[in-house]
């Protein structure tokens, strides 16, 4: 079989794939909580976070309440009122961000791999 991708327009054709992690069906971690525990850590609130992300904070904490109770870990500390005011990622939530984009970027490269394996002919 013999596709040949677009030479006009110089296309390239590319795998994507999107990771994440379950228990009993349900999710506990992938790309959405990534997204979610990096804008906290960026804004220092979960509603601005939620806000950046065009979320809810019902639906942001609500995610991440969903992952703690899966995992058994707490992944924010929140604080209201005083200098500190705000939400800051735990040290188990930034270990869980890490693993997962190790993982992720492993997973990547060997999508990467056998995308070129088995459909180097196409592109």
């Amino acid at each position: 079989m013999v596709i040949e991708a677009d030479k006009i327009n110089n296309n390239k054709l590319e795998v994507k794939s999107k990771i994440w992690v379950e228990l009993k069906g349900e999710v506990i971690f992938g790309g959405g909580r990534t997204a979610i525990l990096e804008a906290i850590d960026e804004c220092g609130s979960i509603r601005q976070a939620a806000t950046k992300l065009g979320m809810s904070y019902r639906a942001a904490w609500g995610k991440l309440k969903a992952t703690e109770e899966r995992l058994g870990i707490q992944l924010l500390d929140r604080y209201t009122g005083g200098r500190q005011n705000g939400a800051f990622l735990t040290t188990e939530a930034k270990e869980l961000l890490n693993n997962y984009r190790q993982f992720k970027a492993e997973v990547n490269k060997e999508v990467d791999k056998l995308f070129e394996k088995y459909f180097n002919e196409l592109m």
